[in-house]
């Protein structure tokens, strides 16, 4: 019988074996490449000394892949910034990182584990997608990682870092997460590679074209962030995971508090006339405490600004519109990030700001047929399903759909304020004019001296923010300067409140999706 000694030396030997993945040769060319193995990335990203890994000895069934100890994957658990995390990398290395039966049943049982635990769960993403060679096993597989992601939904924070391709199956897994982030020039998330696009269409396509960061952080808005190294990147999950709560019954984390202050300079920024432009970066930099605004998809549906910040210590959500990328209007994009951007903090106790300056929601022809009305009723529905403390300000104008839209007291808003030069009404006002005074317009002898002055009747008679006060639709009009100290004292108010949520007696509503 073999003594102690032996088999401890077998264990490590095998342990060794597992730690070196597909071997010297293949980690050399992932560094030639530019990039970390799937072990130093999780060195990287978790505490020091943290990371504990399981199913480390597993292997592949089929018998010319069983040489391979961890069958192209690596998960455990650890702690980032003392909070617990469960992480998986796929690992490069073996097989190009594919996902075969094995390989998915680690991840799904790491996501298991997550959700039990109420641990954030952290993927990182390097696969050629599922291994051809395990057919249906593989797709099995991949279908228990995407059916785990949908039960961890709103339970868990999940969050998918690209720090190489993920084809296919590997694509579909982080678009269920939470947030993707994506590394420039080595992260891809396509359905199916250039190659295989070559071979069943004959095109020629480049990475970038068909998957890269950029694309999806503009065009498609399936990234959420976008980096330029791996390095950032982990970087970059810790300040994200520093707005979050770990699970669905925590509230966010909390640091010291900065204060209650007046913020006259806010003014500066923002025009009285509503036909001049601003950005609205500016006024969130001001009223939020400073250097704390993350932006969630930056470069995707610009003209409504979506994001975490803190105020007062307190994690808030930020939804705003911004009158510097066309006037500030919901449109389809702004309205799918919008609405996911509500939906995620409701799930996760996070109260939301909404900062109002919108017009109509965007019109005409193209956004019509590509269904603009569906895109922005998500808005409406998520504004109106979610229990969260909300909080709106209307700083300038709130027009028609826009002002319904974006947070009002019908959808649900706890507290509604206004500044005096808040513009609330139909329609906008010009629009307005030349519709209602048309006849008179007709008649006049001076046209634009009529016009100017039938405008400013317009805006004393039916826009002015004292008539929607005068309904209980605003809760306090303020001065601009008091805005943060406004939103401060609401938010303490409401972070005790509690609503009753009609899914206790349903399965769930229908999104316009």
């Amino acid at each position: 019988m073999a003594s102690y000694d032996e088999k401890i030396r077998e264990l490590r030997e095998k342990i060794k074996k597992a730690e070196l993945g597909g071997g010297i040769e293949k980690t050399e060319k992932q560094h030639k490449k530019g990039k970390y193995t799937a072990r130093e990335r999780i060195e990287k990203l978790l505490d020091k000394d943290s990371f504990v890994e399981f199913d480390q000895l597993i292997t592949s069934r089929v018998p010319e892949f069983s040489e391979f100890y961890s069958d192209g994957v690596v998960t455990g658990y650890g702690t980032i910034n003392e909070r617990g995390i469960f992480v998986y990398a796929q690992d490069a290395t073996i097989l190009g990182g594919s996902l075969g039966e094995m390989h998915g049943k680690k991840i799904a049982k790491c996501i298991e584990l997550a959700v039990k635990t109420g641990c954030p769960i952290i993927g990182l993403i390097d696969s050629g997608g599922a291994r051809i060679q395990e057919g249906v096993d593989a797709l099995a597989a991949a279908g228990e990682i995407l059916r785990r992601n949908v039960i961890a939904s709103g339970v868990i924070p999940q969050i998918a870092v690209i720090v190489g391709p993920g084809a296919g199956i590997a694509a579909y897994s982080p678009a269920l997460q939470d947030f993707i982030i994506m590394v420039k020039g080595i992260g891809y998330l396509f359905t199916t590679g250039p190659s295989v696009v070559k071979s069943m269409l004959g095109e020629d396509v480049s990475p970038d074209d068909l998957g890269g960061a950029i694309m999806h952080a503009e065009k498609s808005g399936t990234a959420h962030f976008i980096v330029d190294t791996e390095d950032e990147a982990f970087m970059f999950v810790r300040k994200l995971l520093s707005y979050l709560p770990s699970n669905n019954v925590e509230l966010p984390p909390k640091t010291s508090s900065t204060g209650e202050y007046d913020v006259p300079e806010v003014m500066d920024y923002v025009p009285v006339d509503s036909d001049e432009t601003y950005d609205i970066h500016d006024v969130i930099n001001i009223i939020f405490d400073k250097d704390s605004f993350l932006e969630v998809q930056e470069f995707f549906g610009k003209s409504v600004v979506a994001g975490f910040a803190r105020l007062d210590g307190w994690v808030v959500g930020i939804v705003a519109n911004n009158p510097a990328v066309n006037l500030g209007m919901l449109n389809i994009d702004s309205g799918d990030k919008v609405a996911r951007f509500i939906r995620f903090c409701d799930a996760f106790n996070i109260p939301l700001i909404t900062l109002v300056d919108s017009p109509h929601p965007v019109v005409g022809k193209n956004e019509a047929s590509r269904g603009v009305i569906r895109h922005t009723a998500k808005v409406m529905y998520a504004y109106a399903e979610s229990t969260i403390p909300k909080i709106t300000v209307i700083l300038r104008r709130a027009i028609g759909g826009g002002y319904i839209a974006m947070g009002s007291k019908h959808l649900g808003a706890d507290l509604v304020f206004a500044w005096p030069t808040a513009e609330i009404a139909v329609l906008e006002d010009k629009a307005a004019v030349d519709i209602l005074y048309r006849r008179e317009l007709e008649k006049a002898e001076n046209k634009e001296e009529m016009y100017r002055k039938l405008l400013s009747e317009y805006r004393e008679k039916y826009s002015n923010p004292y008539i929607a006060a005068s309904r209980g639709y605003i809760d306090k009009i303020i001065e601009p300067s008091q805005t943060r100290r406004k939103i401060i004292s609401a938010l303490k108010m409401l972070m005790i409140k509690y609503e009753l949520k009609l899914e206790e007696f349903r399965k769930h509503g229908n999104i316009p999706l």
